[in-house]
């Protein structure tokens, strides 16, 4: 007889909560293998898989809808995990980089040592998308930013990340929950994006007299939606389209 795992072994197993199970059920992204007659749910191997991907998804930034759309289209479960593992080397790689970058920093700072910048900053790359703003905006524009970037203090990027980092992380809440997009929670939402948008010299949107705001703003939205990078920051596709809906409607 093949095994089987109850949905609390599962939880238990993969770190996760059984309430967390169920959603997944509920959202069509993980059924159970069977269900008992006293409606326990039993997951076999290929369920585990499956939720391993799930995860691995999720940790890559993705939201349900996104993961759902990548598992129903890809039946290669070897080669989806060889993709998923090529990810995972590629971030591990990063991670790397960045732990030798702050070990680094941290023995010169105590030894009182001269910091040389391309250690402090190896694998943190603030240049992944000068092609775009260059191709978009102009070399200019580029610049700019990239001075400003430069300019701030260590503290002020990492408060600035953060900042982001929050931006994004509510905007996927938001569209996860299934909001409207037209509603008041993603329109004060849609505020602050373009409150932040124009916070970032060089750009159309810098400052309170922009007049290319709409044009800048609708253009970034489109490219939410077009490119599977600028998506994952809102969960994936589903989240970017929500973004742009939100976004769309307060401009």
């Amino acid at each position: 007889m093949r095994r089987e795992w109850s949905i609390q072994e599962l939880a238990r197993a993969a770190g996760v909560t059984s309430r967390t199970l169920r959603h997944y059920d509920d959202v069509g992204v993980l059924a159970p293998s069977r269900t008992g007659r006293n409606g326990m749910r039993f997951y076999g191997s290929g369920a585990l898989v499956r939720l391993q991907r799930i995860l691995l998804l999720r940790d890559l930034g993705l939201g349900l809808p996104a993961i759902r759309e990548v598992l129903d289209d890809r039946h290669d479960t070897a080669g989806a995990l060889r993709t998923h593992l090529e990810l995972l080397e590629h971030e591990r790689t990063r991670l790397e980089r960045r732990i030798r970058a702050v070990r680094t920093t941290l023995e010169k700072t105590e030894k009182g040592e001269d910091l040389m910048a391309n250690e402090v900053f190896d694998g943190f790359d603030h240049t992944q998308y000068r092609d775009e703003v260059t191709e978009r905006w102009g070399e200019q524009a580029y610049a700019t930013g990239d001075r400003w970037w430069r300019g701030m203090s260590e503290l002020e990027r990492g408060d600035w990340k953060a900042h982001v980092d929050q931006l994004g992380a509510d905007w996927t809440a938001a569209a996860q929950a299934g909001l409207d997009p037209q509603g008041e929670q993603a329109q004060v939402l849609a505020r602050r994006h373009v409150e932040w948008l124009r916070s970032v010299p060089g750009t159309p949107a810098h400052g309170e007299g922009a007049c290319n705001l709409r044009d800048y703003v609708l253009g970034l939205a489109d490219m939410y939606v077009d490119d599977d990078r600028f998506a994952a920051n809102y969960g994936g596709t589903a989240g970017a389209e929500f973004v742009r809906a939100a976004l769309q409607h307060y401009l």
